[in-house]
């Protein structure tokens, strides 16, 4: 089964391509790129891995749908969410803390996704969300790591020769 064939119904949601114009991890990067590169390197992990068809498909799908969260994280709205707790409370009502809980939660009203995705969506800010608990969810945790390394350090190139090209001006 093909990368399309497995994710084209989450891909074509409207509420998937809102995530186009969300930005994330800085540069010109978007939520929605993130969230394909990250199914990607998911589906590559999971087939290296050897894992069956159907969960290879199962942890491409969560891929997909782990930054599925709905909100702006840098907004002021969500900004004054996190200042209603305090101390070690408001650590932990940091979007880094809590979206992936929020992602496995909406993708769960408008998706089907089994207890295996579910865990592996809520799962994927380890070690900051809790403990990844099956292959699913550490195949995911991984390839959210590897491209958000790679974005990020994309973007600080990306900011790096901006400052550059702003010093010659």
């Amino acid at each position: 089964m093909s990368f399309l064939e497995m994710t084209e119904d989450i891909i074509n949601h409207p509420l998937f391509l809102e995530m186009q114009e969300m930005p994330h991890h800085g540069g010109e990067n978007s939520l929605y790129i993130h969230s394909v590169d990250t199914a990607k390197c998911a589906c590559k992990l999971a087939k290296a891995f050897h894992m069956r068809e159907d969960r290879v498909r199962a942890v491409t799908r969560a891929a997909l749908l782990h930054d599925f969260f709905g909100y702006d994280w840098q907004s002021d709205r969500h900004r004054r969410f996190t200042k209603r707790y305090t101390g070690w409370r408001r650590v932990t009502h940091m979007h880094a803390f809590i979206h992936g809980a929020h992602a496995a939660h909406r993708a769960g009203r408008f998706f089907e996704l089994d207890a295996r995705q579910r865990a592996a969506i809520t799962s994927h800010m380890f070690p900051l969300a809790p403990f990844p608990t099956n292959s699913e969810a550490w195949v995911l945790t991984l390839a959210d790591k590897w491209v958000a390394s790679t974005e990020v350090s994309a973007a600080v190139g990306w900011q790096v020769r901006n400052f550059y090209q702003n010093l010659r001006k």
